[in-house]
């Protein structure tokens, strides 16, 4: 493939992943900040409870505490806690998804790599954590954006910084907030172990190369 590749003129010129259900399986490490964040709360975090894990697995930090306390004091109390968590503590919960840094590999020195994510402010750290840092030459969070994801903003934003038109970036995401922002900002859509509405579907992460090279 690496021989292929270096031959090949990429199809696209950035390519851009989400974070969580994308680069990792981080149910477990979310609902493990959730739960903790709901029983200070006073709130049961059901894992039976579709919708409820929906929302706190895709949306941005604030909405999800938006979603569920509309009350502003309640709003505020349940914000300030969040802050108090070292988010750092559950990295041991995360798993990388299979294939994905050799993906990266491939991809790394032929074509710009980027984030795009709802998280807020434990990317860069996370990042790091798991040696990643140095693949990505940008990191967009909801803290960074003047809207998160499913507002196009986020990756209008990634576009800006590459000075770069919306058919140039591909956008890998898993969820239908991502789709909704690709499709906001018209960024091509591939969907990971996703039956969404996009270019492609793919089960492994080394299966979008063939949609970058010709």
């Amino acid at each position: 493939m690496k021989e292929r590749m270096n031959k090949s003129r990429p199809r696209y010129k950035v390519v851009i992943y989400d974070c969580d259900g994308v680069m990792f399986n981080s149910l477990d490490a979310n609902f493990a900040f959730y739960d903790s964040i709901f029983g200070h709360m006073g709130i049961k975090l059901d894992r039976s409870d579709k919708e409820m894990m929906r929302v706190i697995h895709t949306y941005a930090n604030r909405d999800v505490m938006t979603h569920f306390f509309s009350d502003k004091a309640r709003w505020d109390e349940a914000v300030s806690f969040a802050g108090s968590i070292d988010y750092r503590k559950l990295f041991p919960l995360l798993t990388m998804e299979t294939g994905f840094i050799e993906t990266l590999d491939h991809l790394k020195g032929h074509v710009k790599l980027a984030v795009c994510t709802n998280r807020s402010t434990s990317m860069d750290a996370l990042l790091q954590e798991f040696g990643l840092a140095d693949y990505f030459s940008l990191v967009m969070t909801a803290a960074k954006a003047s809207f998160p994801k499913p507002h196009p903003d986020p990756l209008n934003r990634v576009l800006a910084f590459y000075g770069i038109k919306p058919q140039e970036a591909l956008f890998i995401g898993d969820s239908s907030l991502d789709q909704q922002s690709a499709a906001a900002a018209d960024v091509p859509f591939v969907a990971y172990r996703s039956d969404l509405s996009s270019l492609a579907v793919i089960q492994k992460h080394e299966e979008i190369l063939p949609l970058i090279y010709s």
